[in-house]
């Protein structure tokens, strides 16, 4: 909109003419004297609308609410999930986060800091089962390549803001364009033909731009699927970062093949050497090793390049930590946790059996296998020097944890080691024969 103030001390006078930022039109007339003597002052509003925005106006913007949070990309490079409680914003076109209410985020906030937050204008949002086991899930991507996850068990929640912030993300396209994406805007008298040329201008560059979207558009609905790029083999699917349900059902196994063949190779020259999945291999070998895995090539590794034993366990701690759900299953991770603080021996060995037994058919014979090889391992301590404790400490992390970050990572820590160290300890009982 613009203002327009103007003001007549006498008929003779031109009006004085002033741009302020925004606002009504403000005109103050002030004639002559009435019959009485009194001055006659008169003062009215008035508001010029904008010829490109509609008069109704859409409020969008939510108080807060704690909201289930995962960042899963940043930039285009994919991150690790990890979901957190966050108190959300929707403010002004932006999605702010806190840790806690925004009226206890901002008193404990420190100077110069700003909240987390997501730039709406040319967002993305989408509702996702694919993303997340999890129900009630959508996604937002960012112009810059950023992805979130929010989540709400409530349906109703999550779907208020799902429109809510779908809403956002319309209305800051919708103003983008219309100021031509961050241009100088002109700045217009109350001339007809003023509005009427800077109209003009905005509908000519939303039609280039809406031209270029229908391009994109139709691009994009002409791209072969997924489905049709693999299998024509210009696409394949990754062993590395697969969920473990998917990689079985593909291979037709209940262990993947690389598990098995990184076990097999471990036991025929590896039992013996010192530090065995303690010691780190060479990094830029074990993605070597990795990148020759998901691109399903032919693998031999008796080959020389993998001489060193420490990059085959490299490789397999890899594979266990890039799993998108761990080998211990989200849902079962306070089970486990409430098992083992059970102190009586008995019967924390049948609770963790009866667990154990619950499993996903591929988890519970990956699992087996796993325990039954590192079980050899420490068979060989005395070689390897690696105790039932050390092992605990590299495996306990890699092979469960929570799926929300609480903030008690340390007493997560202590009872993913108890957890693996003890099932270690009692393989036999917890696992049966390893043939079996």
């Amino acid at each position: 909109s613009i203002g327009i103030t103007t003001t007549m001390q006498n008929v003779s006078k031109p009006p004085a003419l002033v741009l302020p930022p925004h606002g009504a039109v403000a005109m103050r007339i002030k004639g002559s004297t009435t019959s009485t003597g009194e001055r006659l002052s008169q003062t009215k509003s008035m508001v010029i609308p904008d010829l490109d925005t509609p008069q109704k106006q859409f409020h969008v913007d939510l108080q807060g609410e704690y909201l289930n949070k995962a960042k899963i990309s940043e930039g285009g490079k994919k991150l690790r999930k990890n979901w957190t409680s966050a108190w959300v914003v929707l403010c002004s076109g932006e999605l702010h986060f806190y840790k806690e209410s925004k009226q206890e985020a901002l008193a404990n906030l420190k100077p110069g800091c700003k909240p987390d937050g997501v730039n709406l204008c040319g967002a993305v949002i989408e509702w996702t089962s694919e993303k997340s086991s999890r129900k009630n899930v959508f996604q937002i991507t960012t112009r810059s390549g950023d992805e979130f996850l929010l989540q709400s068990d409530d349906y109703a929640t999550i779907s208020k803001w799902h429109d809510a912030i779908k809403r956002a993300v319309d209305r800051s396209s919708s103003g983008d364009a219309r100021s031509g994406g961050g241009k100088a805007t002109i700045v217009r008298s109350n001339s007809t033909e003023c509005l009427t040329q800077h109209k003009e201008e905005i509908a000519s560059d939303s039609a280039d731009k809406n031209g270029v979207k229908n391009r994109l558009k139709k691009f994009i609905s002409r791209r072969p699927s997924m489905k049709t790029l693999q299998e024509k083999g210009l696409i394949k699917d990754c062993v590395f970062g697969c969920h473990l349900l998917t990689l079985c059902q593909r291979e037709g196994t209940t262990v993947p093949r690389f598990v098995q063949l990184c076990v097999k190779e471990v036991e025929k020259r590896g039992l013996e050497a010192d530090g065995i999945y303690r010691v780190s291999g060479n990094l830029s070998t074990i993605q070597k090793l990795r990148f020759l895995v998901d691109q399903e090539e032919e693998l031999n590794l008796d080959d020389s390049q993998w001489e060193d034993i420490h990059v085959i366990t490299g490789a397999l701690k890899m594979f266990f930590r890039e799993l998108p759900e761990p080998l211990f299953p989200f849902r079962f991770f306070d089970a486990f946790v409430e098992a083992i603080k059970i102190k009586e021996q008995k019967q924390k060995i049948q609770a963790l059996k009866k667990l154990v037994h619950q499993l996903p058919k591929p988890n519970h014979n990956t699992m087996k296998l796993l325990f039954h090889h590192l079980l050899r391992v420490l068979t060989k301590s005395r070689q390897n020097l690696m105790s039932s404790q050390g092992i605990s400490i590299v495996f306990g992390p890699t092979l469960m944890w929570p799926e929300l970050d609480t903030g008690n990572m340390a007493v997560n820590m202590v009872y993913q080691n108890q957890i693996v160290e003890f099932m270690l300890i009692e393989c036999q009982e917890i696992f049966g024969p390893e043939g079996k």
